[in-house]
């Protein structure tokens, strides 16, 4: 039984690492959660005991159900941060119709070189004054119809 949990957490983890190194988001998540649900099982059989339910007062040895509450705990945790992350990757793939990682990277260089073309500051120096397109001196939160300093 214990080697069929150690081959199970293995499985599980190899697979999980094999589908996070894709360049596809949704295989990343996938694999993201693998790995979690390996990480779950490999908690699970380090508290495994055999013996009586932990409610059975009269058995010997009795599993431990600090551990089942924990790994119920990250299960729970893990669904949640799942559903956000899809949640994330759906909305990227409306944005952007694409959840190729190397695609998107594209994206985002070519729309950081037409921000830098354009004047618009980096996230850094958002607050910072830039000019526009016209030579006109703006802030981040001065939208294009206010009158500006020259």
């Amino acid at each position: 039984m214990i080697l069929a949990l150690s081959l199970g957490v293995a499985v599980l983890f190899g697979a999980g690492s094999y589908l996070m190194l894709k360049h596809d988001l949704i295989r990343l998540i996938i694999g993201m959660v693998l790995i979690s649900n390996a990480a779950n099982l490999f908690i699970m059989s380090a508290g495994l005991t055999t013996g009586a339910a932990p409610i059975y007062p009269l058995g010997g040895e009795t599993s431990d159900p600090l551990v089942q509450a924990m790994t119920l705990t990250a299960i729970v945790i893990s669904f949640a941060v799942t559903a956000l992350v899809l949640s994330l990757a759906w909305r990227v793939y409306v944005s952007h119709l694409s959840v190729d990682i190397r695609e998107l990277s594209r994206a985002e260089e070519l729309q950081a070189d037409r921000d830098d073309e354009v004047g618009q500051p980096d996230s850094d120096e958002l607050g910072a004054p830039y000019k526009d397109s016209e030579g006109v001196r703006r802030t981040v939160d001065q939208p294009p119809g206010k009158e500006a300093q020259r």
